[in-house]
This record gives C-alpha cells, sequence and structure tokens, in this order.
C-alpha cells in the first residue's frame, strides 16, 4: 500500500483525553514512570514501570538514543520604535514579544515563531534583554511566513548560546502550564535528558527523559550495546496537521546526523539478525530516513535533513522496537506509532491508558512496543 493510498484522515487517529493526564510535572523521581508493554503482533497489553525496562531487553540488542540537548530557545524581546523603519534606537516598552526559537537558518539567522505575530513585519527590530536590563542579543525581521513564522537575523556576538543562557528559557510545550508562563528550575533539569550532548533541539526528545546513568548501566551491564544518533527536534513538534487526509501531510525539515560508529553497530547488527530498539519517534525518523537515503544499502555516517512522514503502509527498514511517550490526538508522532503496530491496537492501547489514569505526554508515561 502507498503512502498517498491509505485513505486515512487525520481525524482517524483522534482519542478523547480527560485534561487531568496530561502531566504538568515529571514524576518526583526520574525514572519512576509507568510502561504500557504492547505487543504489536497481537496488541496484547501489560501494565508494568519503567524501571522494569533494562530486564526486557535482550543480550546483543541495539539501543539507539537521541543525544539532542535543548537550547533555551524561549525568549522575549522589547520591539523597537522605527519610524520608517529607520532604526532609531528607541525602545516601545510596551511592545514586548514571545520569541520562540525553531531552527539555524544560516549564518547568524533563526527561523522563529513570534507572538503576537500580525504586529510584527520585517524590517522590525527586536531588543532581548537580560533581567538587569543589558542587552544581550539584538534582532531585525528579514522573512515573514505565515502562522507567526519569521526569520530573525541576530546581530553578531562572541558567543550566541552563551548569550541564550543568559535570557532564555526551556521551551516547554503549551500544554504544560506554568503559573508565571515561565519554565521553573525543575524544568531546566528534567526537560532534558540525561545523555544531551549536541545542543540543538527546541523540544525535548522526551522518550529519553526517563533515562538515568544508573538505568543505563543496568542495560549495558545485560550486554545491550548503546549508540547515539542527532536529530534536532523543530517547528514540526509545535504545528499542528493542519489538512484533513493523511496523505496530505507535509512536514518541516529537521537536522540531523549519524556517526560512523553508530552506522557500524547498526549495520552489524542488522547483519546478526539482533533487534534495534529506538527510544523515541525522533530515532525512528533519524534510522528510517537514513535507511531511505541509503537507497536498501548499509548506513553511511552522514549530515542532513529530513522532513520523513511515517503513515500506515510504511516499510521499516531498521527499527524493531519502539520507546515512546503517548503523544498528542491528531498528531504526526501518533501517526507514526500506529505505523509501527497498527491504528487500531495503538488507540486501544491509548483508551487502556486512559481508562488505567496513565500520563500523558511529555512529562508522562511510556509505551514498549515490541
Amino acid at each position: 500500500m502507498s503512502l498517498s493510498e491509505s485513505g486515512l484522515r487525520v481525524a482517524d487517529f483522534d482519542f478523547d483525553l480527560p485534561e487531568e493526564l496530561i502531566a504538568q510535572h515529571p514524576p518526583a523521581e526520574r525514572g519512576q514512570s509507568r510502561m504500557l508493554g504492547m505487543d504489536r503482533a497481537g496488541g496484547v497489553l501489560r501494565d508494568t514501570q519503567f524501571s522494569e525496562f533494562p530486564a526486557l531487553l535482550q543480550p546483543g540488542d541495539l539501543l539507539v538514543l537521541n543525544n539532542s540537548r535543548v537550547i533555551p530557545a524561549r525568549l522575549y524581546a522589547k520591539r523597537m520604535r522605527v519610524p520608517d523603519r529607520q532604526d532609531t534606537g528607541e525602545q516601545n516598552p510596551s511592545a514586548m514579544v514571545e520569541v520562540l526559537l525553531t531552527e539555524p537558518a544560516g549564518d547568524d539567522l533563526w527561523r522563529a515563531l513570534v507572538k503576537p505575530g500580525r504586529k510584527v513585519g520585517i524590517g522590525e527590530r527586536l531588543v532581548f534583554q537580560t533581567t538587569s536590563g543589558q542587552v544581550a542579543l539584538k534582532a531585525e525581521v528579514i522573512e515573514r511566513g505565515g502562522f507567526g513564522e519569521r526569520v530573525l537575523r541576530f546581530a553578531p556576538v562572541e558567543d550566541f548560546y552563551t548569550a541564550l543562557e543568559q535570557i532564555g528559557h526551556i521551551p516547554l510545550p503549551p500544554y504544560i502550564r506554568r503559573d508565571d508562563a515561565d519554565d521553573t528550575m525543575e524544568d531546566r533539569e528534567r526537560y532534558q535528558t540525561v545523555f544531551a550532548q549536541e545542543r540543538g533541539s527546541v523540544a525535548a526528545p522526551t522518550a529519553g527523559l526517563h533515562f538515568t546513568n544508573s538505568v543505563l548501566e543496568a542495560i549495558a551491564a545485560r550486554g545491550v550495546e548503546i549508540a547515539h544518533v542527532t536529530l534536532h527536534v523543530g517547528l514540526g513538534t509545535f504545528a499542528p496537521l493542519r489538512v484533513e487526509r493523511v496523505g496530505e501531510v507535509r512536514l518541516h525539515s529537521e537536522s540531523y546526523s549519524i556517526s560512523r560508529a553508530t552506522a557500524e553497530a547498526v549495520n552489524q547488527a542488522k547483519r546478526d539478525g539482533r533487534r534495534i530498539i529506538a527510544v523515541g519517534t525522533t530515532v525512528v525518523r533519524t534510522l528510517e530516513a537514513a535507511a531511505f537515503d541509503a537507497g536498501g544499502g548499509p548506513l553511511k555516517p552522514h549530515a542532513g535533513k529530513t522532513s520523513i512522514f511515517i503513515q500506515p503502509g510504511f516499510q521499516f527498514r531498521i527499527v524493531n522496537a519502539l520507546l515512546t511517550n503517548f503523544h498528542l490526538p491528531k498528531s504526526s508522532l501518533l501517526i507514526l506509532v500506529s505505523a509501527f503496530a497498527s491504528r487500531e491496537y495503538v488507540l486501544a492501547a491509548y483508551a487502556h491508558a486512559v481508562a488505567k489514569s496513565y500520563r500523558f505526554y511529555s512529562y508522562g508515561d511510556c509505551m514498549f512496543l515490541t
């Protein structure tokens, strides 16, 4: 079945979720989440705990993690009064805007979501300050897109990411609410995996949030091989699907890379017939995009971009098992999971999770599909 012939609608991936099941905070201790196991061949479910995850792995399995690091990409800026688009340097203190950086677009250029976007046009100049009022960054809007999308050109600074750490906030998803509309010290630590290294994501690869160093050590002690890929989570995480038919979905591209060591580990596991277990949908997309680029041959180390959209009918070439969180209704990620198992089994599992009061989304519980 081709991707366009499935006949599925985005609405076919809807489900009812009581608001109280949307996790607003992580569990008291990292790794103490519940886990719903599912046999994707028959849809059989098993209620368990993530702490049992290492015991469910087999010696020789290859576990693949996304080591992307979340950057403090949510910023607040003051608009400049710019008569006739000429920079007078005078600030308009009443005109604050929220800026969410989504991906780099070249030297000193970033794609971003701006709110309220309707007031921020091309040529607008934005100033980003520290809490003490010092100017940390300056930017100019050079392109305008739909739904609040903009391209910003930042004035060069010695270390852009150091400036972000001074003024930025962790870009929590909109369903995680904070009284002061801001991240907390808890979020700074817990909305980041313990193995995060390569900075660039504007949302966490959330299946990895359950892991602790001791869990990783227990997994290695069982003879499981661990490898890393990098996919920087971008705008697609925040953009709703605005089409009716699944075959019409088009995702934003995201940057990814696969090292030589990881490519060789995956190729050897495939030759040996060992399981390759993806931690999160970002790992699935990275590995399957790389397999598609390889044209059926062995994976090669490389970096690039992918806008791969995985839906029912997709032929998986690499991934044999998947650890993933519970996803939003009518989302590309729920559609991906439904391609890996089946829509009927996945929606039945979600109904079971709701009935059993599992916690949903980024700070919530997880599923292990084998």
